[in-house]
């Protein structure tokens, strides 16, 4: 275990098409997740709609708004008890500078006192976007820790990158 600490890896990832990679048979942010899981040993949890998104980008896109808009994204499967994590990793994409609905309703009734979270995100042009600062609001009572963001076209070069940020 990585640290002695015991850590988990919550993150909503997207393939299909994807803006500025095409069609991707695994979602950017869940490589990055992939990455953290290999150097930490974490435990990884992946947030699904119940209703998947389309394949089609554009598509994909209004339904995410609509989501966002309506606060209506349904999950598989709730994350449930994380007592037991020190360290929990929250990655996703960037949608209008904000977390998926989906991870919004993943992240909500968890108590995270005393966690340290450590936030990262896969886009094209966004960063971080305003994540660092949802996180704070939805995750009252952790230490939100330096964050990573990384560009989608990135991802397959960047396990070094995410490597140095877990260590630093």
């Amino acid at each position: 275990m990585f640290n002695d600490k015991k850590s988990l890896i919550i993150y909503f990832s997207r393939a299909d098409e994807n803006y500025a990679v095409g069609y991707i048979d695994k979602g950017n942010t869940e490589v990055i997740a992939e990455y953290i899981k290999d150097i930490t040993g974490s435990d990884i949890i992946k947030i699904e709609p119940v209703i998947p998104y389309s394949k089609e980008y554009d598509i994909a896109v209004e339904e995410a708004k609509e989501r966002q808009k309506t606060h209506n994204a349904p999950i598989l499967k709730e994350v449930g008890d994380i007592s037991s994590y020190e360290i929990i990793y929250i990655g996703s994409p960037v949608y209008w500078k904000l977390l998926p609905e989906e991870m919004v309703i993943a992240l909500k009734d968890l108590d995270f006192n005393g966690k340290t979270i450590k936030p990262f995100t896969t886009h094209e042009g966004s960063g971080l976007g305003s994540i660092p600062n949802q996180i704070k609001d939805i995750c009252e009572g952790a230490n939100v820790d330096k964050e990573l963001a990384i560009k989608g076209t990135d991802v397959y070069n960047s396990k070094e990158k995410v490597r140095e940020w877990i260590l630093n």
